[in-house]
């Protein structure tokens, strides 16, 4: 039985510019972009802002490194859908400005980046979305395409090194690959698909390298974990302490929780139809800290069961 409810929040920070990517700070602060601004934010407890770097085109997801740095999957911008009042903003297509997608480097000190990858085997990057790190320092990453108005790219899903030397095409093709996630074993890589509203997983047998199912038991080589039907996408992801997958859900705003054994096993529910994103913090990362991205909202919820603290953190 799928236990559906309203979610308490508070709102943290508003008037940002499409937020994504959070990330708790040891000093109890939020990272995370504006991707319609192009930066990447810092915002305070107080809910003051602070901008860390101008990253231009589209950051998208962040993490931190073992390093201490911000990695960010820039996906190269959009053209954006806004409201007469500008208070609602929401992606349609590629920016007519676009040139690629990469993978920035951010020394959170300075504010200075480079770009680490905008290729892989020489095919370039098209619009990465989301990134993990594993214990060992690497990180894999979505790169969901870009949308144009009668076409659109098949995505993929990439395995890197933090330094530069080494990066694979791990999955391909994947319709609108997002959010991804890793198991807290790390035997499990999670992804979740935008336009289908699925998730799927798949077993991590070496760096870089997944266990796929064969046609005709799988459309991307990976496992579904949930199949329920209604007007619905799936965006980006947080992992529980337990093994549940709770995922950003559009339209019908919320956040959706997975059991990998399960299904779907809870929805709250949330008034912002674009709820982009989730990250875990808190002392015992019992908070939940949601990307309310339509109306430009960080807002904050009490959740009944431990995230997964995530193995880099400054």
């Amino acid at each position: 039985m799928i236990k559906k409810q309203n979610l308490k929040t508070k709102i943290i920070a508003k008037d940002l510019l499409f937020p994504e990517g959070p990330i708790f700070l040891s000093d109890n602060s939020i990272l995370l972009v504006e991707i319609a601004r192009g930066t990447l934010t810092k915002v305070l407890k107080n809910g003051k802002k602070k901008v860390v770097a101008y990253l231009g085109d589209g950051p998208n997801g962040a993490a931190i490194g073992p390093d201490g740095f911000c990695y960010v999957c820039n996906n190269g911008g959009f053209e954006w859908e806004i409201s007469d009042d500008k208070k609602f903003r929401r992606p349609v297509l590629q920016s007519k400005n676009y040139k690629n997608g990469k993978i920035q480097k951010i020394d959170l000190n300075t504010g200075k980046f480079k770009t680490l990858y905008d290729s892989c085997n020489g095919i370039p990057l098209c619009g990465p979305n989301d990134i993990v790190f594993d214990k060992k320092g690497n990180f894999w990453f979505s790169d969901l395409g870009k949308v144009r108005e009668r076409c659109m790219d098949r995505g993929a899903i990439y395995w890197a090194k933090c330094d530069g030397s080494e990066i694979k095409q791990v999955i391909q093709p994947f319709m609108t690959p997002n959010g991804i996630g890793l198991a807290p074993d790390e035997k499990t890589l999670y992804v979740a698909e935008t336009e289908g509203g699925k998730l799927y997983s798949y077993e991590i047998i070496g760096d870089g390298e997944v266990r796929k199912l064969n046609f005709p038991y799988s459309v991307n080589g990976g496992l579904l974990l949930n199949s329920e039907g209604g007007i619905k996408r799936f965006d980006s992801l947080a992992v529980e302490k337990n093994g549940n997958i709770c995922v950003g859900t559009l339209f019908d705003g919320g956040i959706s929780v997975i059991s990998p054994s399960k299904g779907l096993i809870e929805f709250h529910k949330l008034v912002d139809p674009y709820i982009t994103n989730i990250c875990f913090g808190g002392q015992g990362f019992d908070k939940a800290f949601i990307t309310a991205s339509y109306e430009g909202l960080l807002l904050k919820a009490n959740w009944k069961r431990d995230g997964l603290k995530l193995n880099f953190n400054i």
